[in-house]
């Protein structure tokens, strides 16, 4: 079977083809950060627009790279949340009615699971049962995985992600949009030993998060330093934004090891935006390797929000038989707030 994805829930919009038997056919992706840059960061109605203007000729890009006609296509899925109300609406409207014109059955899909699934589309591959860190945008989460739509919740953020704090703290320090990949390129000009920051619940017995700290902890340096009239120096800044991703892949790779001795499962996956932070990689690849186990990222390219992600969860919710491919409805729906749980609950 051949699945068309479209994914829209905030700044990137994205259209994939995926086929059941042979992976991923075809992608496009088209961001937005340079229309955001001048504001700072996301404007929803900007945002919004925008994937109106791109989704047809990104729909016409893919289906050409891949060489298929649209009788060619069997399902649709698309974003239905967690996302920007307007953003989730465009990509659902616009596949449902592509949908609706060719009779075919529509797949709403989790932002999250899309995310939590990608690792699957490099190679090698992990196998179920593994466990997931998942690091995207306003969501830091470690999951267990025993198989598509069978998820258990081990710990998760109690206030800021760790996506947040490395944006809040690049906007602390005055770097542009996006401020999380900013950051962590003036880290690597910086030294990290040069500030202290703390390392919230990093001994706290328990796989949840708090990095609301960190970014106070942070502003308080900033404020220090400033007194007086004085400014950071380029030298402060690169030695504050190696400070602070040090503590936060620190309590990412402190938590997702504690997870997977907690688990006694030896593969452990990484996804979502925060995924493409090397030092994050290569401090897990050591544990993982020291541990006698293996951990998987997706490729690079799809860290960020795609289409491939959104096209691949619903093939993978096709072949475990979680969806209805006889259901032809016209009406759809969004959740911009969605718990990833609820997945495993309602089978949505």
């Amino acid at each position: 079977m051949i699945v068309i994805g479209f994914e829209s829930s905030c700044d990137e919009t994205g259209v994939a083809l995926v086929s059941t038997e042979h992976g991923l056919l075809a992608h496009a992706l088209y961001s937005q950060i340079a229309m955001h840059r001048e504001y700072g960061g996301v404007v929803p109605e900007l945002a919004s627009r925008d994937h109106i203007r791109r989704i047809v000729p990104l729909t016409r890009q893919v289906m050409a790279e891949a060489g298929l006609k649209h009788g060619d296509i069997d399902a649709v899925a698309y974003t239905a949340g967690p996302g920007l109300a307007g953003a989730l609406l465009v990509g659902a409207s616009f596949a449902s009615a592509f949908a609706w014109a060719r009779q075919l059955p529509t797949i709403p899909i989790h932002h999250l699971e899309g995310h939590l699934l990608s690792p699957m589309l490099a190679q090698p591959a992990p196998s179920f049962p593994f466990v997931a860190l998942l690091v995207s945008g306003g969501h830091t989460q470690l999951m267990r995985v025993d198989g598509v739509g069978q998820y258990e919740l081990l710990g998760e953020t109690l206030d800021d992600a760790a996506g947040e704090a490395f944006d809040k703290t690049a906007k602390l320090l005055g770097l542009g949009y996006p401020g999380g990949p900013e950051l962590s390129r003036l880290a690597r000009q910086g030294h990290a030993q040069a500030f202290a920051l703390p390392r919230p619940m990093l001994h706290s017995g328990d796989l949840d998060f708090s990095f609301s700290g960190l970014k106070t902890a942070v502003l308080t340096r900033v404020k220090a330093i400033c007194q007086g009239g004085a400014k950071l120096s380029p030298q402060n800044q690169a030695d504050l934004a190696a400070a602070t991703e040090s503590a936060i892949v620190d309590v990412l790779a402190t938590k997702a090891i504690g997870a997977i001795k907690q688990t006694g499962l030896l593969s452990l996956v990484v996804a979502g935006g925060v995924g493409a932070n090397q030092p994050l990689r290569a401090r897990l690849q050591t544990a993982m390797h020291t541990l006698g186990g293996q951990v998987f990222f997706p490729p690079l390219e799809f860290c960020t929000d795609n289409g491939a992600m959104i096209a691949w969860a619903a093939a993978q919710r096709i072949q475990a038989g979680l969806v209805d491919l006889a259901k032809r409805d016209a009406a759809f729906s969004i959740r911009p707030r969605w718990d990833l749980r609820d997945v495993c609950l309602d089978g949505a």
